[in-house]
């Protein structure tokens, strides 16, 4: 590691590469392990690859829930008609709400105090208290268990929205709450009349595959781009549906479909999906129909519409079958606003729909300290060795840029002793879902992961983030950069990121500068020449084309406006002031 770098207290760790190289003749693999004990991390546990995928594999996943597949996890169902509400459920309810591995608030929420911006003609007064959003009494409870005491700024501003039937374009940081600002409102609006608008459901208790099975006719449709984010959310809405007797289910890629099939003929109201997946199922006319759907969400659109999704896309918002209820409510949430999801949004979105803009998109937020150092390609594998043992053990997030690099990377770190696993595309969905749990329970510590898992992953205690690689200008840039070290500080949490560069990192240098100063954090010296005298952002998804929308909103020259809301006490206000003109 050159000196240039962050001035680390490293001299614990004397050994040579050579010692640590497991490639290396004079490493000593027991030496090694010994070492990583000493320093407090666990003994790293083999994978059994043999039953991976295997029949075996598959029914040991029902006999033992802890290895199921995670869309098999247990949801709220009760056998008998309880209207809207059904009773407790003390076991489940444990399970949902107090596990040790579901990530909570932290002290240091008010660092998500970011301007609000709204942009068009409606006026949304935004809710500073639970208590007074207006939420079915169930829905306020479950919020209650899921410990959110105050609403972030991205929710104070949807949930009002929601409940007010617009739709909704919305962007704000990594571990911001996206997921439960829409979720909550949704679910609140659909308690009342949920028995009115939902499909026939068979008793889930008594149920028979042979004679009771339906078509899954959903009321609410989220789709994500990635499956580990799909069952982050197919999870939060677990916890929220509890005891509102809606259905949630997940379908996504890599699993077995008979699972996802024999879940959505047992009836779902809640549908989360991954694009492949969700269109494979839309073909099969009697297992899915979007005929009934009331809302429509777009999780990460800025992601979904870059990997020639376009024409997907389109096939999911048109619905195939779905109906055109003029109640239909569509919700993107992105990091960025793209103009392919402009286009999109103009298309299929009412003409006053509002835009919540939490911050500057693609920015991130104080409670990630971030440490740059300068390490050459052939010091790395010894500055991350180096690292790992500087700190104490902690829950850590390694990632690189290729598939074959996390291969390597975690390799090494396996055979130096360490618990490692990874995740990457070309596992198999069986091995994802391990790794992660392996990461969730602490069994395997440290993941080195691929940007699969840069968006959405939602792990409690991830106190350190590694760039092993730093992602290129040309996949993913500074904006793949902000969603990974978002792995860590959720919530109000807070969190380190470390990142190694090097002049390979060049394309990448002033947005990375200018995101340290943004955030306040450290300038390395070898990128002090990069810091500008202002820092200024070429962001063209705030005011691109709306000129061009006035013409199709009514009265947009006297009702449209753009205001910005904050103030010092909470970090938004519910008295905005018009700053301009759409």
């Amino acid at each position: 590691m050159s000196d240039k770098g962050d001035n680390m207290a490293m001299d614990d760790i004397k050994q040579s590469l050579s010692t640590i190289d497991p490639h290396s003749s004079s490493f000593d693999k027991e030496a090694a392990l010994r070492h990583a004990k000493e320093k407090g991390w666990t003994e790293p546990v083999p994978y059994n690859y043999s039953t991976t995928g295997s029949q075996d594999a598959a029914e040991d996943a029902f006999s033992h829930p802890e290895a199921a597949w995670l869309s098999d996890a247990v949801r709220y169902e009760w056998s008998d008609d309880y209207g809207e509400v059904g009773p407790a459920n003390p076991d489940l309810e444990q399970k949902l709400f107090y596990s040790e591995k579901l990530v909570k608030a932290g002290a240091l929420i008010k660092a998500y105090e970011f301007e609000v911006t709204l942009e068009g003609p409606i006026h949304i007064h935004p809710v500073r208290d639970f208590d007074d959003a207006g939420l079915h009494p169930l829905m306020r409870e479950n919020v209650r268990l899921c410990r959110y005491e105050t609403p972030t700024p991205i929710q104070a501003y949807c949930i009002p929205s929601i409940l007010l039937g617009h739709d909704i374009v919305a962007c704000a940081q990594t571990g911001s709450g996206k997921t439960a600002a829409y979720l909550i409102p949704i679910l609140s609006k659909l308690m009342g009349k949920a028995r009115q608008v939902a499909a026939n459901r068979p008793n889930p208790l008594t149920y028979n595959a042979i004679t009771d099975r339906v078509r899954a006719e959903p009321l609410v449709l989220i789709v994500c781009p990635t499956r580990e984010l799909a069952c982050q959310i197919f999870d939060e809405a677990r916890r929220l549906c509890y005891r509102t007797m809606l259905r949630p289910c997940v379908v996504y890629g890599g699993a077995p479909s008979r699972n996802q099939r024999e879940e959505l003929e047992k009836g779902c109201d809640v549908l989360i999906a991954t694009p492949g997946r969700l269109c494979d199922f839309m073909n099969k006319t009697n297992l899915l129909s979007l005929a009934r759907l009331k809302f429509t969400i777009i999780d990460e659109a800025d992601e979904m519409l870059r990997d020639d999704w376009e024409e997907t896309m389109s096939k999911i918002f048109g619905g195939g079958d779905a109906n055109e209820d003029a109640d239909h409510m569509y919700l993107m949430f992105s990091a960025t606003f793209p103009k392919a999801a402009r286009e999109l949004a103009r298309q299929y979105m009412a003409q006053d729909y509002v835009r919540i803009r939490v911050g500057r998109v693609g920015s991130t937020h104080g409670n990630i300290k971030q440490r740059i150092i300068w390490t050459e390609d052939s010091e790395k594998k010894k500055a991350l060795y180096d690292l790992i043992f500087s700190m104490s053990p902690a829950r850590t997030l390694v990632f690189v840029n290729n598939k074959r690099e996390a291969d390597f990377v975690d390799d090494f770190l396996y055979n130096a002793g360490l618990p490692s696993t990874s995740i990457h595309a070309d596992r198999t969905q069986r091995e994802r879902e391990d790794a992660l749990r392996s990461f969730k329970i602490a069994t395997c510590p440290i993941l080195v992961a691929t940007g699969v898992t840069a968006r959405g992953l939602d792990i409690n205690n991830v106190m350190h983030v590694i760039n092993f690689d730093l992602p290129s200008g040309q996949h993913g840039g500074i904006d793949e950069y902000v969603h990974r070290i978002g792995r860590t500080a959720r919530i109000g949490n807070e969190g380190l990121a470390t990142s190694f560069y090097n002049s390979r990192n060049e394309d990448i240098a002033d947005d990375l500068v200018k995101i340290l100063v943004e955030s306040k954090q450290e300038i390395p010296d070898f990128l002090e020449d990069r810091v500008p005298e202002t820092v200024t952002w070429d962001d063209d998804t705030d005011n691109e084309d709306l000129n061009a929308d006035k013409e199709n909103v009514p009265d947009a020259a006297n009702d449209g406006y753009t205001f910005t809301a904050i103030d010092e006490a909470d970090g938004f206000s519910a008295d905005a002031e018009t700053a301009g003109n759409w």
